[in-house]
């Protein structure tokens, strides 16, 4: 699904974006600079998943990164070419969600729930542990 919206961004002549840029670069365009620590608590995402995030939407020019408040911490804001696109990014993640929600009542079982349940089974017994519980490796 992410190829498609990431064609949706293209077609409307927007390169370098990766669905996974919208929610920071929306929420920044809502609230202003915040410390990477301080979005990915209000993104619900972990600091390292968001740190690596936001390097690469640095390297697209959407977001500038500056020392915070103390030598640990970065306020990341948007720059003018993700102030711009932060609009059309937000009415794309409203259309994904109506999307979403068309999809699930469509199909016999919503994907939202099912991918609720994956994320409880993970939480379980975690990726990892059952990749290796099935890997069986070559002889050498």
């Amino acid at each position: 699904m992410d190829a498609e919206i990431e064609q949706v961004y293209i077609e409307r002549g927007i390169t370098g974006v990766r669905p996974r840029f919208a929610y920071p670069l929306i929420r920044l365009a809502h609230t202003g600079p915040l410390t990477i620590r301080e979005l990915a608590t209000s993104l619900g995402r972990s600091h390292s998943a968001v740190s690596q995030t936001i390097a690469a939407m640095r390297k697209e020019d959407l977001v500038t990164s500056e020392p915070g408040p103390d030598a640990r911490t970065r306020r990341i804001d948007l720059t003018e070419r993700g102030r711009s696109l932060a609009p059309f990014l937000e009415a794309e993640w409203r259309a994904t969600h109506e999307t979403v929600a068309e999809l699930d009542r469509e199909i016999p079982y919503a994907m939202t729930a099912v991918v609720e349940q994956v994320q409880r089974a993970l939480a379980r017994r975690p990726m990892r542990q059952r990749i290796l519980h099935h890997l069986v490796e070559p002889p050498p």
